[in-house]
């Protein structure tokens, strides 16, 4: 599913599966910022994202697998590990909340969020932003991914300009994640 090149469109192609040494796979893919459909090419607007096992399944809700390719209206995050606003200043992994952004129109499936990564893979079913995956031992580096959400964050917020929600919880209009890709396991 190409980007429609309409809004702010986080695109991301997966392309393989990774096995870390305990036989646990992730899904690897790679991200970029349009505006419409212009790439962006300031910092950390392109990378690679790392998510859990496939097949893409929307239903039912908790199946430990990543979402289905689709285009999917991005809302503020208003949880309690994760939020887009009000997150802790701080690059520690231990600290909570962290940065991070939600898919919604996910079929059964609920809080598919953008968020840091660290390790092998941070969660199930979300998508962690990272700079390379190049083979199963590299790990995402947390630092680092939190930079990543938090620039795509901002770049998200400076092109929807004033309607952008200044609370958590709430639709973040002209903004969407597209994903491409069903790499076998």
């Amino acid at each position: 599913m190409p980007i429609s090149g309409r809004g702010w469109e986080m695109h991301i192609e997966r392309y393989g599966v990774q096995r870390a040494g305990n036989g646990y796979p992730r899904t690897v893919g790679k991200y970029q910022i349009f505006h419409d459909g212009e790439p962006q090419t300031g910092r950390y607007m392109k990378g690679t994202t790392a998510e859990s096992k496939g097949p893409g399944a929307n239903y039912p809700a908790d199946n430990g697998r990543r979402v289905e390719p689709g285009r999917y209206p991005l809302w503020t995050q208003g949880g309690t590990k994760y939020v887009t606003w009000r997150y802790k200043n701080s690059d520690s992994y231990s600290a909570w909340p962290k940065p991070g952004f939600e898919l919604m129109n996910t079929g059964d499936r609920y809080e598919i969020l953008v968020h840091p990564g660290r390790r092998f893979l941070a969660s199930i079913g979300c998508i962690n932003l990272c700079t390379r995956l190049p083979n199963a031992s590299e790990h995402i580096t947390y630092v680092t991914s939190r930079k990543r959400v938090i620039a795509v964050i901002e770049d998200m917020r400076a092109f929807v300009g004033r309607p952008f929600p200044d609370t958590n919880g709430e639709r973040i209009r002209k903004a969407y994640v597209v994903i491409d890709g069903e790499p076998l396991d």
